[in-house]
């Protein structure tokens, strides 16, 4: 078979891990296996898109059968069993070089912003760490959404922190599990770059201020906490984002959507700019900005 493959998202460079996956159980097979082009007949082209508000692809494509996957076409389904267990095609991005994948799939919380327990399920193992490192790279990134609340995803944090090996929790921990012992583990971990937290609400401020607190003392360098923060309404999303700046965490906005897609207003956009920019965020205020 000839299989051609298209990420819809794919703009971003981020990998996309389940046409990874795809492309690497097809070449098992002895199928050939390439991006998709406008001048090839395809037996199959598979379309993966994440995102809701991604573009759909409305190109024409030549192909005998066309498969759609992911969220962003509201497909709550997972790859099969056999396609899950494959290690992703990392020939399909030849200059990305950390491995990427789950240590843990799910998530036990129920944000009302968040898909996750519905696609997924309850928090469960998906994969050990030995398993996701790729051997031509000591660097992992990791997708997983709650690693922090599973005994499974705390055990294999202690396995690597006592090996060689570099890593990102790409979507964020849970501060509100972070204790002492938590992030002594945490400290022991070498770091891409950030220790990622998740501050959506204000209610989370004080949890982020005892989290950093735990890091800090256990020896995490300020210069590595960071925090997603979701904007809804800017002027609460504001004394948010002033309060981790105060207390030397960095934070990064990603305006609201909702699941059908719906645009952020302007506001929502501008103030994303002024703090994802941090040259603006560092020289000039939210209302000297926006005027």
């Amino acid at each position: 078979m000839r299989i051609g493959l298209i990420a819809v998202d794919g703009r971003n460079g981020f990998p996309n891990l389940a046409l990874m996956r795809l492309s690497n159980w097809h070449k098992r097979r002895g199928d050939t296996v390439e991006w998709w082009t406008g001048f090839t007949h395809y037996d199959r082209v598979y379309m993966s898109k994440v995102f809701t508000f991604t573009p759909d692809f409305d190109t024409v494509i030549n192909a005998e059968e066309i498969v759609t996957g992911g969220t962003g076409y509201k497909d709550f389904g997972s790859l099969p069993p056999e396609v899950e267990a494959c290690q992703p095609d990392y020939t399909l991005y030849p200059n990305w070089k950390p491995a990427i994948g789950f240590l843990t799939r799910g998530c036990f919380r129920s944000c009302d912003f968040c898909i996750v327990p519905r696609k997924e399920g309850p928090l469960h193992p998906a994969a050990s760490w030995e398993e996701v490192k790729r051997p031509d790279s000591r660097e992992m990134i990791l997708l997983d959404n709650n690693v922090l609340a599973s005994d499974y995803g705390l055990d294999q944090i202690d396995r690597m922190s006592r090996e060689q090996v570099w890593v990102d929790f790409n979507q964020g921990l849970d501060a509100r599990l972070i204790t002492p012992e938590i992030a002594r583990m945490l400290a022991r971990l070498h770091w891409i770059r950030f220790v990622r937290l998740a501050c959506d609400t204000s209610e989370m401020l004080p949890v982020i201020r005892q989290a950093t607190a735990y890091l800090k003392e256990a020896g995490v360098a300020q210069s590595r906490l960071w925090s997603y923060a979701l904007v809804r309404d800017v002027e609460e999303a504001l004394q948010r984002v002033q309060a981790l700046r105060e207390m030397g965490v960095e934070p990064f906005v990603q305006p609201y959507r909702d699941y059908d897609g719906g645009e952020p207003t302007e506001e929502q956009k501008a103030f994303a700019r002024w703090v994802n920019r941090k040259s603006l965020f560092k020289s000039c205020t939210w209302e000297s900005y926006k005027k």
